[in-house]
Protein backbone atom coordinates (compact mmCIF):
# COMPACT_ATOMS: atom_id res chain seq x y z
CA UNK A 1 0.00 0.00 0.00
CA UNK A 2 1.23 3.48 -0.85
CA UNK A 3 2.28 5.68 2.04
CA UNK A 4 0.73 9.08 2.68
CA UNK A 5 3.39 11.72 2.02
CA UNK A 6 2.13 14.76 0.11
CA UNK A 7 -0.86 16.84 1.24
CA UNK A 8 -2.53 19.71 -0.60
CA UNK A 9 -4.12 22.01 2.01
CA UNK A 10 -6.69 24.49 0.71
CA UNK A 11 -7.77 27.23 3.13
CA UNK A 12 -8.21 31.00 2.89
CA UNK A 13 -7.22 31.69 6.52
CA UNK A 14 -3.45 32.36 6.96
CA UNK A 15 -3.52 31.35 10.66
CA UNK A 16 -5.10 27.99 9.89
CA UNK A 17 -2.72 27.45 6.95
CA UNK A 18 0.25 28.05 9.23
CA UNK A 19 -0.90 25.86 12.13
CA UNK A 20 -2.00 22.99 9.86
CA UNK A 21 1.15 23.12 7.75
CA UNK A 22 3.52 23.30 10.73
CA UNK A 23 1.68 20.52 12.54
CA UNK A 24 1.40 18.18 9.56
CA UNK A 25 5.07 18.64 8.66
CA UNK A 26 6.55 18.57 12.19
CA UNK A 27 4.36 15.89 13.76
CA UNK A 28 3.16 13.92 10.74
CA UNK A 29 6.32 14.16 8.66
CA UNK A 30 4.26 15.10 5.61
CA UNK A 31 5.09 17.45 2.76
CA UNK A 32 2.39 20.14 2.70
CA UNK A 33 1.57 22.48 -0.17
CA UNK A 34 -0.90 25.25 0.66
CA UNK A 35 -3.38 26.98 -1.64
CA UNK A 36 -5.45 30.03 -0.67
CA UNK A 37 -8.53 29.22 -2.74
CA UNK A 38 -10.44 26.55 -4.60
CA UNK A 39 -9.47 28.04 -7.95
CA UNK A 40 -5.77 28.03 -7.00
CA UNK A 41 -6.11 24.40 -5.92
CA UNK A 42 -7.64 23.48 -9.29
CA UNK A 43 -4.76 25.22 -11.09
CA UNK A 44 -2.03 23.56 -9.01
CA UNK A 45 -3.38 20.11 -8.09
CA UNK A 46 -1.84 18.27 -11.06
CA UNK A 47 1.65 19.74 -10.53
CA UNK A 48 1.48 19.16 -6.74
CA UNK A 49 0.25 15.58 -7.26
CA UNK A 50 -0.98 15.17 -3.66
CA UNK A 51 -1.84 11.88 -2.00
CA UNK A 52 -4.75 13.59 -0.23
CA UNK A 53 -6.40 17.02 -0.19
CA UNK A 54 -7.51 18.91 2.93
CA UNK A 55 -10.22 21.28 1.78
CA UNK A 56 -11.86 24.10 3.73
CA UNK A 57 -15.63 24.21 3.22
CA UNK A 58 -16.20 27.96 3.64
CA UNK A 59 -14.03 30.04 1.31
CA UNK A 60 -14.78 33.20 -0.68
CA UNK A 61 -15.23 32.72 -4.40
CA UNK A 62 -15.22 28.97 -4.90
CA UNK A 63 -16.22 27.09 -1.75
CA UNK A 64 -15.03 23.61 -0.79
CA UNK A 65 -18.01 21.63 -2.13
CA UNK A 66 -17.76 23.41 -5.50
CA UNK A 67 -14.00 22.77 -5.59
CA UNK A 68 -14.60 19.06 -4.88
CA UNK A 69 -17.17 18.84 -7.69
CA UNK A 70 -14.66 20.43 -10.10
CA UNK A 71 -11.89 18.05 -8.98
CA UNK A 72 -14.16 15.04 -9.59
CA UNK A 73 -14.77 16.17 -13.20
CA UNK A 74 -11.06 15.88 -13.99
CA UNK A 75 -9.82 12.43 -14.86
CA UNK A 76 -6.22 13.25 -13.84
CA UNK A 77 -7.13 14.10 -10.22
CA UNK A 78 -10.62 12.63 -9.65
CA UNK A 79 -9.35 9.72 -7.55
CA UNK A 80 -7.46 11.82 -4.97
CA UNK A 81 -9.21 11.53 -1.59
CA UNK A 82 -10.53 14.81 -0.17
CA UNK A 83 -11.08 15.59 3.51
CA UNK A 84 -13.28 18.57 4.33
CA UNK A 85 -12.18 20.80 7.20
CA UNK A 86 -15.06 22.80 8.64
CA UNK A 87 -16.76 24.26 11.68
CA UNK A 88 -20.10 23.23 10.13
CA UNK A 89 -20.42 19.77 11.63
CA UNK A 90 -24.11 19.10 12.19
CA UNK A 91 -24.74 15.46 11.30
CA UNK A 92 -26.79 16.38 8.21
CA UNK A 93 -23.94 18.64 7.03
CA UNK A 94 -21.36 15.87 7.47
CA UNK A 95 -23.66 13.44 5.63
CA UNK A 96 -23.91 15.97 2.79
CA UNK A 97 -20.11 16.24 2.53
CA UNK A 98 -19.77 12.45 2.41
CA UNK A 99 -22.49 12.27 -0.26
CA UNK A 100 -20.48 14.78 -2.31
CA UNK A 101 -17.60 12.31 -2.23
CA UNK A 102 -15.48 13.49 0.69
CA UNK A 103 -13.39 10.77 2.31
CA UNK A 104 -13.97 12.33 5.73
CA UNK A 105 -14.52 15.50 7.74
CA UNK A 106 -12.20 17.12 10.28
CA UNK A 107 -13.80 19.60 12.67
CA UNK A 108 -12.47 23.13 13.07
CA UNK A 109 -11.02 24.19 15.32
CA UNK A 110 -8.88 21.06 15.17
CA UNK A 111 -6.43 19.83 17.79
CA UNK A 112 -2.98 20.36 16.23
CA UNK A 113 -1.60 17.38 18.16
CA UNK A 114 -4.24 15.07 16.65
CA UNK A 115 -4.45 16.44 13.10
CA UNK A 116 -1.80 14.18 11.54
CA UNK A 117 -3.33 11.06 13.11
CA UNK A 118 -6.82 11.99 11.89
CA UNK A 119 -5.58 12.63 8.36
CA UNK A 120 -3.66 9.33 8.37
CA UNK A 121 -6.70 7.46 9.75
CA UNK A 122 -8.97 8.78 6.97
CA UNK A 123 -6.23 8.07 4.39
CA UNK A 124 -6.01 4.43 5.53
CA UNK A 125 -9.79 4.03 5.37
CA UNK A 126 -9.62 5.13 1.70
CA UNK A 127 -6.90 2.60 0.91
CA UNK A 128 -8.76 -0.50 2.10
Amino acid sequence: MAELQRILHVDDEPDIQEVASMTLEAIGGFTVVTCNSGSEALERVAEVNPDIILLDVMMPGMDGPTTLKELRKREDVAAIPVIFMTAKVQSHEIDGYIELGAAGVITKPFDPMELSDKVREIWHSCQS
